[in-house]
């Protein structure tokens, strides 16, 4: 294992989560008196195993059809989309 690797993945993924969505909706979750929080904390962190899961395997099949150049450009492409996007609609 790369430690390298692992400390980049963890920081991306980690700040890309930090406000989102998904963060708020276990926040809620977590706020009601009556649900255990370890609850709510196995939930979210199985759903999140399980989408990274998704991505992993995701990113294996297709890059053994499209290069890295090619999926970097599309990321960086659609990153910047939906930044411009978000930016338009405030």
């Amino acid at each position: 294992m790369d430690p390298k690797v692992l400390a980049t993945v963890f920081v991306t993924v980690f700040l890309a989560e930090l406000g989102d969505k998904t963060q708020l909706a276990t926040l809620l979750y977590a706020s009601d008196g009556k649900i255990s929080k370890w609850t709510v904390f196995a939930g979210a962190s199985l759903a999140l195993v399980a989408t990274s899961a998704i991505g992993v395997l995701g990113g294996t099949v297709i890059s053994r059809y499209v290069s890295e150049k090619v999926l970097h450009w599309v990321a960086g492409v659609g990153f910047v989309a939906v930044g411009v996007w978000t930016l338009v609609k405030a």
